[in-house]
């Protein structure tokens, strides 16, 4: 029965979890971490990979020897169609900074080599994890290792990075806890192609049959999305139906085509935004998609995380190697400030590029006039620039 001892018990072994096992490293502060997924699946598992100059930054810490900047690639700008009519914003000349295209599949491949070499515990595959006394200064974090054998982890503090579905949020009580939730009245008919990319950056496109992305993935195998009514089932689409509706929608008069190729994966997300407060209590710390979801619209996900990591890993640091029992106590608050402002980014997103078939005609004029407004307006222009890519972190 392995039962170890700690600073921090890390929940969730994905790129959040690891970049903060990582800064406690750096800093000499120990940490154990576990996920009930697999190594190999989260290296496999497609997600969307814009990152902020911030979260660039981030994996430029030494000792994570990231290939961000040779296997990735620099985007200046996204192109937003409107009926077909592009609107590039290049992001140097309006905010000095730019954003990175680099899948989150290849940065916890990074950061799970970095976590190796430290070779601190990492345990994968694990099952039946639950969290106990997160009101004391003795928590501890219970799971059933991949051999079967009972995993006991004790620690100062434990940190939730197990995402949506996992079970650190649900260990904060109900009297305190506080969960704010919206669905949006449609889904993201999302595939995966073997194709060049069909542009230099992202396009964000709206036209009268829905919202499009052309987002990319590499130089040879794209991500695209279309629009759809929710419980859309994707076998009802031939890979035909699906290259004709989302040319339809990138369409105009500067002839825009699509590179099109082999589809090789096709999926339907829906569409939620979510936030917990607070993101801690007691001894327990809520990070990344345990605490909020957003929709892709705005690009915020994985950088959300990463922010929230980048005011946890100094305030733990300052709170168990510098003996500072206040660092962590406005921990929440300002992350929630953050979040709440990517929220209200990709809410704004969405709902400017999106066609909503349950909103009345006024609604769908006005959505199209804010997008207008925007993108007509150089001070419009600089704040989409600005949230796009990025807050100052902390």
């Amino acid at each position: 029965m392995p039962q170890l001892q700690t600073d921090v018990a890390i929940v969730g072994a994905g790129p959040a979890g690891l970049m903060l096992a990582h800064l406690l490293h750096v800093a000499g502060i120990d940490s154990v971490v576990i996920d009930n997924r697999s190594h190999d699946d989260i290296a496999t598992t497609h997600r969307a990979g814009i990152l902020e100059a911030a979260s660039v930054r981030m994996l430029e810490t030494p000792g994570i020897d990231s290939r961000v900047h040779t296997a990735g690639h620099r985007h200046d700008g996204i192109d937003i169609r409107v009926d077909g009519i592009s609107h590039p914003l290049h992001f140097p000349d309006l905010v000095g900074e730019s954003v990175w295209l680099y899948p989150q599949n290849e940065i916890f491949v990074d950061l799970a080599a970095a976590r190796a070499r430290t070779g601190r515990p990492t345990f994968h595959s694990v099952t039946d994890t639950r969290l106990s006394a997160i009101d004391s200064e003795s928590p501890s974090v219970h799971a059933v290792t991949e051999d079967g054998e009972q995993l006991t982890i004790t620690a100062r503090y434990v940190v939730g990075a197990d995402g949506s579905r996992g079970p650190s949020r649900a260990s904060i009580p109900d009297s305190t806890r506080q969960r704010y939730f919206h669905e949006y009245p449609f889904a993201w008919f999302g595939i995966l192609c073997e194709a060049p990319p069909s542009h230099e950056v992202l396009v964000y496109s709206r036209s009268p049959r829905g919202f499009a992305l052309i987002s990319q993935r590499s130089e040879s195998v794209q991500r695209m999305y279309f629009q759809t009514p929710p419980g859309t089932d994707a076998a009802d689409w031939s890979d035909d139906r699906i290259w004709s509706e989302l040319q339809a929608r990138v369409a105009g008069p500067d002839g825009f085509e699509l590179k099109t190729g082999p589809i090789i994966d096709k999926t339907v997300l829906p569409f939620r935004s979510a936030v917990t407060e607070p993101m801690q209590h007691g001894s327990l710390f809520l990070a990344g998609d345990s605490a909020h979801t957003v929709p892709p619209t705005g690009a915020k996900g994985l950088n959300l995380a990463f922010a929230d990591v980048a005011v946890l890993a100094p305030a733990l640091i300052a709170a168990l190697r510098d003996a500072d029992a206040e660092a962590l106590a406005g921990y929440s608050q300002t992350a929630v400030a953050r979040v709440w402002k990517a929220q209200n980014f990709s809410y704004q997103m969405t709902r400017m590029l999106h066609t909503d078939e349950t909103a009345d005609p006024f609604e769908t004029k006005r959505s199209l006039g804010e997008l207008r407004s925007i993108l007509g307006s150089e001070h419009g222009r600089r704040y989409l620039a600005e949230c796009y890519t990025g807050w100052p972190q902390g």
